[in-house]
């Protein structure tokens, strides 16, 4: 019966941390549906990147009300969160505070913890009065109803409570208030106890230390289903981020192969060439989260859904329908769907006469895009909803032929004229003249 708390723990923490395996596993499924593209060129500069944009913060603050508090609430998470590996220890083997032994220095880390467990639960309230009372127009979107409006709150109200369960945890532990050494803040509180007897202190203690690695457990675990999935993925999404300078297009390979194929001289057009008969024919463009590439299945899990592409976008601006934070989020609800789908079919997916283009995605929002790359360079974690956007606008009109009646006459125009302009090349210069 001694040893109970402790197989408890155990069974608790292999749960939690098995449930939380499987749903990676999935994660990984279904960013592999994408087509393979290489990132794994000029691995210094991938990792400055990582460096600099995911664990230094730098684009975050250039809005600095909201980037500074994201760094509080990301240093607090990550920092508090050691304390984690003290809690395993203490569930496993029956000890109470095995870094202890440190002394003055775990003093000094328990202090810290506790003053960012305040600085979060501040940062939080601003957090949650900017999106419920102020109401900022960028959270206050129409493709933040339902699920993702409630869940950026749930969120909010998880870091309150893991917080609050930190520091109720510290203030009910008579051993660690007695010590006099780390507790800040907990000293504070602990008055707030004092007509409880000895017993009741020690209950509300257990209590609070039980639900605090339960709550980080839940919290990891939803992880996969919620906007903070960036919490893990921001680096990979920063270090496999394309390095090419903005607005440069990748050429596709079956296009190159022709074009080369007519400027070589020496080609023979009529020749044979060898065909591959079980090879799929290559889709020109993207219709589906199959077409895209990993890299473009990975930016949409890691999006957070912030908003300040959409902000940036002077699409969105004037009133079009294009908004680059719902192309990310309807590209990943896609992705889920689909991964669902493989998951009730044993592993095989089983064509549902849907896509992401048309059934989540538009091609009014597509053809809205003026390519202008604000939403890429906004992004805290350099995601590019751009190249989803191109790629499917690429399907549209190589695949389909479904361009704007504009862009058709542009292009008849440079075919016919070899300029965008509705003129005979001989005409050109007749402005001279007048």
């Amino acid at each position: 019966m001694i040893y109970i708390d402790n197989i408890l723990f155990a069974i608790i923490l292999t749960i939690g941390v098995g449930f939380f395996v499987k749903n990676v596993k999935k994660l990984i499924r279904n960013i592999k549906l994408g087509q393979d593209v290489n990132r794994t060129d000029n691995s210094s500069e991938r990792w400055k990147n990582m460096a600099m944009i995911a664990l230094g913060q730098s684009k975050m603050v250039k809005r600095p009300v909201s980037g500074i508090l994201h760094i509080i609430v990301y240093v607090g998470f990550v920092i508090i969160n050691l304390e984690v590996l003290e809690i395993i220890i203490d569930g496993l083997f029956g000890t109470h505070r095995v870094f202890s032994f440190l002394g003055s220095l775990y003093g000094i880390l328990i202090g810290s913890f506790e003053i960012l467990a305040v600085l979060v639960l501040v940062a939080v309230f601003v957090f949650w009065t900017r999106r419920n009372i102020i109401k900022l127009k960028r959270f206050t979107s129409s493709d933040l109803n339902g699920k993702p409006k409630k869940d950026a709150d749930i969120i909010l109200y998880f870091e309150v409570v893991l917080m609050s369960l930190f520091l109720i945890m510290n203030a009910t532990d008579i051993y660690f208030q007695q010590a006099n050494s780390g507790n800040i803040i907990s000293q504070y509180i602990s008055p707030l106890f004092s007509s409880l007897s000895l017993f009741e202190i020690q209950v509300v203690e257990r209590t609070a230390w039980w639900l605090h690695i339960v709550g980080i457990l839940v919290f990891l675990n939803y992880l996969y289903y919620s906007k903070h999935l960036h919490i893990l993925l921001a680096f990979p999404n920063t270090y496999f981020a394309d390095l090419n300078v903005k607005g440069k297009f990748d050429n596709l390979e079956s296009v190159t192969k022709e074009v080369k194929l007519m400027m070589d001289p020496n080609a023979d057009p009529f020749a044979a060439q060898p065909v591959d008969e079980n090879a799929v024919p290559s889709k020109f463009g993207a219709s589906d989260v199959q077409d895209l590439n990993w890299v473009q299945l990975l930016n949409a899990y890691t999006c957070t859904e912030c908003g300040r592409c959409t902000s940036s976008c002077p699409a969105n601006q004037t009133g079009k329908k294009l908004s680059p934070r719902k192309i990310m989020m309807d590209t990943r609800d896609r992705m889920e769907e689909v991964g669902k789908n493989i998951d009730a079919n044993n592993g095989v997916f089983v064509p549902d006469n849907k896509s992401l283009l048309n059934d989540y995605i538009t091609p009014e929002e597509l053809w809205a895009c003026t390519s202008c790359n604000a939403c890429v360079e906004e992004c805290p974690v350099n995601i590019s909803p751009l190249s989803i956007i191109t790629d499917m606008r690429r399907y549209l009109v190589m695949e389909q032929s479904a361009a704007p009646q504009s862009l058709n006459a542009m292009m008849t125009n440079i075919e016919n004229n070899g300029a965008p302009w509705q003129y005979n090349q001989m005409d050109r210069l007749n402005w001279k003249d007048e």
